[in-house]
């Protein structure tokens, strides 16, 4: 087995993990899982369809 060999070899593994990953990513069941973790920065912010806690009234 020569260099070339190797670098064949990982290039391969290299693709087939991209692909991988990029299956992951985009797989439709964690659609939700994403998309909630994408809202996260703005769970602090008050909502305004609820009620003002009763600390604030």
């Amino acid at each position: 087995m020569d260099i070339n060999d190797a670098r064949a070899f990982a290039t391969v593994l290299i693709a087939v993990m991209f692909t991988g990953v990029c299956w992951w990513a985009f797989a439709p069941r964690r659609k939700k899982r994403f998309e909630d973790a994408a809202n996260l920065p703005f769970a602090d912010e008050p909502s305004t369809d609820s009620e003002t806690p009763s600390s604030e009234k």
